[in-house]
């Protein structure tokens, strides 16, 4: 009795050492606080709450598998879809089994696909680069996708780049109820350079905020189980060598027509290169050109490296939301056009095996973990915006105050976003203090009020 009762605690402890030590387990957003999605109207800037939970709702795992439920809502504000997309960020009901336990595929590489390719995790699913749409060398037109027909699929129009107008603030949009991202999920607003004015008149914010000064977040995982990072990470991939920003190896093609692929072969003729179909708007646009050994920072066909992060510390093979010099994102934007690993996720119907249930450890920030806190502009005269340059794996209240204290507003940062934004026309003059307050730290700034 008494040796059973040994093993069985060694299961226990076997298990709860998984739990702790494995970041595909530990490090989803979960919901724990009922928060539930927000979404904006095309020409109202006062959000819609919606009636579904945001974020992730469950993990379970078991040995080999980790099961992530989610409704596939963002905590931060969707929407509006600019270009006529009549359809909003709904609930997927959703759960995902993903690999614990990823392996190289040693084989032919495995082509990304449409719809999802992966999971953030904030439970949002990740696209690849395409939106179903290429062009039809008979019909001398683009097609498929929102434009209907078919298309030859030899020349596919490049999702970030064609769809633009139709992405919100935190950069995706919905097919057919389903939310998700192409690229990297930051804010317009925040990038060097601004090429969509969204973030203007519908402020929202995205699952997190790019940062030179830090490693990036472990931002979600691919279909073969190969965990996702931000735009910047160590130089070298032992972990030495400074923050870089992660370089993708996939370079425009020196093309006027479109006859060829970049390995030569000959196929169904695409547009001439113009002004109505710009170098960049095909995937086909782009060849991989491979790095030398000392160009470390620059990744591999697949877009990612093998290489050291802080959750993986024995190193492990990652994928990197690229983002070029001015934070705009960079074909193939997060994994692709090639798997590296073997696809094993696949979205269930229920979970058939023996599972634990994993809470959450987190019981809020510390100050070391909040790391920065940016307002801007400042001074300011009508909006103010507070930015955490991390997500947050929980609630934070931030407080406008005034120089006795008074709270003169109160905006609540729910977990799986980065921002908050107070309305300053009816403020007076004068400094203010923002105050940031999470179980463990407070942190306050300044901020100085304008007024004509």
């Amino acid at each position: 009795m008494l040796r059973k009762i040994h093993f069985f605690c060694l299961l226990m402890m076997g298990g709860s050492a998984i739990a702790q030590t494995n970041p595909g387990i530990t490090q989803w957003i979960q919901n724990t606080t009922n928060i539930k999605g927000r979404h904006y109207v095309k020409g109202n800037s006062t959000p819609v709450a919606d009636d579904v939970l945001a974020n992730v709702q469950k993990v379970q795992y078991s040995t080999d598998w980790v099961y992530v439920t989610t409704t596939g809502i963002p905590s931060y504000i969707t929407g509006p879809f600019l270009d006529g997309n009549p359809s909003l960020a709904q609930n997927q009901n959703a759960i995902f089994k993903i690999s614990l336990k990823p392996v190289k595929n040693s084989g032919t590489p495995t082509s990304t696909t449409g719809g999802n390719i992966g999971i953030f995790i904030n439970g949002v699913a990740l696209f690849d680069y395409r939106d179903g749409v290429s062009w039809s060398n008979a019909q001398q037109a683009l097609k498929g996708g929102p434009l209907m027909g078919m298309g030859d699929n030899v020349w596919n129009r490049d999702a970030v780049v064609a769809e633009r107008g139709g992405f919100d603030c935190a950069k995706g949009h919905p097919a057919m109820g389903n939310y998700h991202h192409h690229q990297n999920p930051s804010a317009f607003k925040l990038d060097k350079k601004v090429i969509s004015n969204v973030c203007d008149l519908y402020a929202a914010d995205g699952l997190y905020v790019i940062d030179s000064t830090q490693h990036a977040p472990l931002l979600g995982y691919a279909v073969d189980g190969f965990p996702i990072y931000g735009a910047y990470g160590f130089k070298n991939v032992d972990g030495t060598g400074g923050l870089v920003r992660m370089k993708s190896s996939y370079k425009l093609r020196n093309i006027t027509v479109r006859t060829h692929y970049a390995d030569g072969s000959d196929v169904v003729d695409g547009p001439a290169v113009n002004s109505t179909y710009p170098l960049g708007l095909f995937r086909e646009d782009y060849e991989y050109v491979a790095p030398s050994a000392q160009q470390s920072e620059y990744l591999d066909e697949h877009n990612g490296r093998f290489c050291v992060t802080p959750e993986y510390p024995n190193g492990i093979y990652c994928y990197f939301a690229t983002v070029d010099a001015q934070w705009n994102s960079s074909y193939p934007y997060v994994v692709g056009p090639t798997y590296y690993g073997v696809r094993t996720a696949s979205k269930v119907t229920s979970v058939t095996e023996a599972v634990t249930t994993y809470v959450p450890q987190s019981n809020g920030l510390s100050q070391k973990e909040i790391v920065k806190v940016s307002l801007y502009p400042n001074p300011s005269s009508d909006v103010l915006v507070v930015q955490i340059a991390k997500y947050l794996s929980t609630n934070v209240v931030v407080e406008l105050m005034d120089l006795q204290g008074r709270v003169m507003d109160q905006q609540t940062v729910y977990a799986g976003s980065t921002m908050a934004h107070f309305d300053l026309r009816k403020m007076y003059s004068g400094d203010y203090l923002v105050r940031v307050n999470t179980p463990n730290a407070v942190i306050t700034e300044r901020v100085v009020v304008l007024r004509d």
